[in-house]
C-alpha cells in the first residue's frame, strides 16, 4: 500500500506522512476550503441584496412615472366626457325647444285645416243638395216615360231593357229638353236626332219670326252621376259633322269649376234648370249674327264671299281643329315635362337620403371610435358658420 506523501515546495522533495499527519493537514484543508466559501457565499449574498434593492428602486420609478401617465389619461378623458355631457344637455335643450315649436305649429295647421274642411263641407252639402234636387227632378219624369214605354211592343221593351236605366234616364232628360225649346221658342225647327244615328240628340235650327234660318244649336243630355272630360271633345265633333254654329251639354253633373252653366272646351256646359236661360242668350246671337249678316248683303265680289268665309262656321271651325291640334301637342309636351321634373325631384330625393344616412352613420362611428377618427371635409361647417346659426 503506498504512503501519503507531501511535496516540499522549497525543494520540490517528496516527504512522507504518518496518516495521522495526512489527516490533519486534509481536515486543516477542509477548513479553509469551507470559511472561502462561507465568505464568498456572503459576499454574493450581499451583492445579490445590492442588486435586488437596485431593481426595486428601478422598478418602483418606473410604476410612478406610469402611474402619473395614466393618472394624466384620465383626467383628459374625464374633461373630454364632461364636455362631451355639456354639449348633450345644450342638444338636448335645443330639441326640447324645437319641439315645443313643432307642437304649437302642428295645433295651428291642425286648426286651419279644420276651419277649411268646414268650409269646404258646407259647399258640398250645398252642392249635392242642388244635385240630389235636379236628380230627383228627372228621376220622377223617368218614372212617367217608363210607364207610358210599358204600352209599346214587346220588341221596344226589349231593347230598352238591354240599354239599361242610364239610357232611359238620358232619354227623359231629352224629351224634357226637347218640350222646354218647343214651348219657349215655337219660330225654330226643334229636331230629335234618330236613334242610331251618329250626332247628338238635339238640333235646334233657328229662324226669325220671317222664317229666316238664323243657324244651328246641337244640343246634348247627360244624367250620368259623375262627370267625364270625353263629353266636350265629343259634342265638338257632333257639332262639326252637322255644321251648327253653337254645341250645348246639358248634365246634371257639372264640373267643379262651373257652378250653373259656363263655357268650357269648346262647348257651353249647363243644367236643365239654366238651359232656357242659356239657350235664349244663345239665339239671340244667332239672330244679330244673321242681322249683321243681312246688313253686309251690299258687298259685292270676292269681299263679300271672303267675308262669308270667314264669319262662318266652315273656317271657325276649321281654325278650330288646328288650334285644338296644337293643344293636344302642347298637353303631351306639358305632360312629359312634368314626367321628368318628377323623375328629377324624386332622383334629388334619394340622393339627399343617401347623404343624410352616410352622414349619420360616420357621426355614429365618430361617437364610438373618439377624435381618433378623421374628419370629413364635405360632412363639416364651413369654417365662417356662426354657433347661434345651428340654434334653431
Amino acid at each position: 500500500m503506498a504512503e501519503d506523501v507531501i511535496v516540499c515546495p522549497n525543494c520540490g522533495k517528496k516527504i512522507p506522512l504518518s496518516k495521522a499527519l495526512a489527516g490533519q493537514i486534509a481536515d486543516l484543508a477542509k477548513q479553509r476550503y469551507e470559511a472561502a466559501f462561507k465568505k464568498r457565499a456572503k459576499e454574493l449574498e450581499a451583492e445579490f441584496e445590492e442588486r435586488l434593492a437596485s431593481e426595486r428602486k428601478s422598478a418602483s420609478l418606473k410604476a410612478s412615472k406610469e402611474l402619473r401617465g395614466e393618472v394624466k389619461d384620465l383626467s383628459e378623458q374625464l374633461a373630454e366626457r364632461d364636455a362631451l355631457l355639456e354639449k348633450a344637455r345644450r342638444e338636448e335643450l335645443n330639441l326640447r325647444r324645437r319641439q315645443r315649436d313643432l307642437e304649437e305649429k302642428q295645433k295651428t295647421i291642425e286648426l286651419e285645416v279644420a276651419r277649411k274642411l268646414d268650409e269646404g263641407s258646407k259647399a258640398i252639402e250645398k252642392k249635392t243638395a242642388d244635385r240630389l234636387a235636379e236628380e230627383h227632378r228627372l228621376k220622377d219624369r223617368q218614372r212617367d216615360e217608363y210607364e207610358a214605354g210599358l204600352k209599346r211592343t214587346i220588341e221596344d221593351l226589349s231593347r230598352k231593357a238591354d240599354q239599361g236605366s242610364q239610357q232611359s234616364q238620358g232619354e227623359a232628360g231629352e224629351v224634357e229638353l226637347e218640350e222646354i225649346l218647343q214651348s219657349a221658342f215655337r219660330w225654330d225647327a226643334i229636331e230629335p236626332v234618330p236613334k242610331g244615328t251618329r250626332g247628338a240628340d238635339i238640333i235646334q235650327h233657328v229662324h226669325t219670326p220671317t222664317g229666316t234660318p238664323c243657324g244651328a244649336i246641337v244640343w246634348e243630355c247627360k244624367n250620368a252621376k259623375n262627370w267625364s272630360d270625353s263629353w266636350p271633345g265629343k259634342l265638338r265633333s257632333d257639332q262639326r259633322l252637322q255644321k251648327a254654329e253653337l254645341a250645348v251639354l246639358v248634365s246634371v253633373a257639372l264640373p267643379d269649376n262651373i257652378k250653373r252653366f259656363g263655357y268650357m272646351d269648346g262647348v257651353w256646359v249647363s243644367d236643365l234648370a239654366s238651359a232656357l236661360g242659356l239657350a235664349t242668350a244663345l239665339r239671340r246671337q244667332l239672330l244679330q249674327v244673321q242681322a249683321a249678316g243681312a246688313a253686309a248683303e251690299g258687298k259685292a265680289g270676292k269681299m263679300e264671299l271672303m267675308y262669308g268665309y270667314l264669319s262662318g262656321t266652315d273656317f271657325r271651325q276649321r281654325v278650330e281643329t288646328i288650334v285644338e291640334s296644337f293643344t293636344s301637342m302642347k298637353e303631351d309636351l306639358d305632360r312629359e315635362r312634368t314626367a321628368t321634373e318628377k323623375s328629377w325631384a324624386k332622383r334629388e330625393k334619394q340622393i339627399g337620403k343617401v347623404v343624410q344616412n352616410i352622414a349619420g352613420m360616420y357621426g355614429d362611428m365618430q361617437g364610438i371610435i373618439g377624435a381618433s377618427l378623421p374628419d370629413i371635409e364635405q360632412l363639416q361647417l364651413p369654417d365662417s358658420a356662426s354657433p347661434a346659426l345651428l340654434k334653431p
